[in-house]
């Protein structure tokens, strides 16, 4: 991943003229802080703190606590971060932090030390005006109102602003949990109203019907409802329809623990023959690398949402982009989330609490503008969408 990212930076930079001192420079990492938490129980844990380019602002980016998170991981993440928050205009940079943890492994009370003495380690490096971290790969709000209070009690700063993707109780915005999901819908029908596309009827498919997956098909289906989701696949297996699915009915499922493995809903086949189903938009909302040399042939979609970090690799990328597939790429597409909490922590900057209404206006309003930014470079410079994006960012770090 981390290859990828700084090779499409790397291509960008060289679309604007850029030297090669240049580029380094916005590949550059500020700073590293990688240490080893020990849990009473005598467990002992790697943890990562990437800050990437603070150029615009804090340094912004969640904290995911997973068994294969490592250096290199969070290094690409952070790095990414800083062209997602460049691209969609926000006065934030690019941070990632991690932990490798299966936390599935460690008890609710394990799970709680791990949260606070991650924050005593790294407080000095963090909070409202320097690094504001968020909820990742298995953390959510519990973990982050942890995480604030220990801010809190070893720092003194009450604002809350230290974190974002608190629960709502202690400070966090209204919207956030749809956020990337309901940004993902957002940024599609932009680039469909573009390409007068946007009231027609459309297929599509998702792979990775988990929390983004599920808020991206409830939401289209309240506000698009010519858009069909025919399938929808998660970690054991897919759904196919063709009538089209209910995205309420496998939202509850997902929400009580369900699995499409087994579901008689509809229909099951494999997340392999989803990724080749003839849909107009192919949305990819589960981990990286979902479409690499080994599978790319097999996609038929028009457009591709990248709603995952870096689901499509180089190789795929160009090759899907050669025949005429649109991508519309992770920096822009899963942005929604970051944008949010970027309200949140103006929200507790300012001790305003903004209704869920308000919250997703100025959502739309940001990915609105991003999205015709990136479509307005993509036809001056005669570059794909992916590329367009990371010209957008880039412009705005060496500005």
């Amino acid at each position: 991943m981390l290859d990828t990212a700084q090779s499409l930076i790397r291509r960008a930079g060289r679309q604007l003229n850029l030297s090669d001192e240049d580029i380094e420079q916005i590949l550059k990492i500020n700073a590293e802080h990688i240490f080893e938490i020990k849990l009473s129980s005598g467990k002992s844990l790697q943890a990562y703190r990437v800050q990437h380019n603070n150029k615009l602002g804090p340094y912004k980016g969640g904290i995911r606590f997973h068994p294969h998170v490592d250096l290199d991981e969070v290094r690409a993440l952070a790095t990414l971060m800083s062209m997602k928050t460049a691209a969609v205009g926000l006065p934030l940079g690019g941070g990632k932090g991690g932990v490798a943890v299966d936390p599935r492994s460690l008890s609710q009370q394990e799970l709680e030390e791990l949260s606070r003495k991650y924050v005593q380690y790294l407080y000095p490096h963090i909070g409202p005006d320097k690094d504001v971290p968020a909820p990742d790969v298995n953390t959510n709000a519990t973990i982050i109102d942890w995480m604030v209070d220990e801010y809190t009690k070893v720092s003194g700063d009450t604002t809350k602003a230290s974190f974002t993707g608190k629960s709502v109780k202690n400070g966090g915005s209204l919207g956030r949990d749809a956020a990337t999901g309901r940004g993902g819908v957002i940024a599609l029908s932009e680039l469909l109203k573009a390409k007068g596309l946007v009231n027609k009827g459309l297929t599509y498919a998702i792979l990775g019907f988990g929390n983004v997956g599920s808020f991206f098909a409830t939401v289209a289906a309240n506000n698009y409802p010519q858009w069909r989701l025919i399938a929808a696949g998660d970690s054991t297996a897919s759904l196919l329809d063709n009538a089209g699915l209910d995205a309420m009915q496998l939202s509850k499922l997902k929400s009580a623990g369900g699995h499409f493995l087994g579901s008689k809903q509809a229909k099951q086949i494999t997340n392999d023959e989803l990724i080749g189903l003839s849909v107009d938009v192919l949305v990819l909302a589960a981990l990286e690398n979902a479409i690499t040399k080994d599978n790319m042939a097999k996609v038929k979609a028009k457009i591709i949402v990248e709603m995952a970090n870096g689901p499509i690799d180089e190789t795929a990328h160009d090759f899907l982009s050669s025949k005429g597939v649109i991508i519309l790429p992770d920096i822009i597409a899963n942005s929604g989330g970051v944008i949010v909490s970027y309200l949140e922590w103006v929200q507790n900057r300012r001790g305003e609490n903004w209704d869920e209404k308000k919250v997703n206006l100025k959502l739309k309003r940001y990915l609105t503008q991003a999205v015709l930014g990136v479509l307005s470079v993509s036809k001056e410079l005669q570059v794909d969408l992916t590329e367009a994006a990371f010209i957008q960012a880039i412009r705005r770090l060496n500005s």
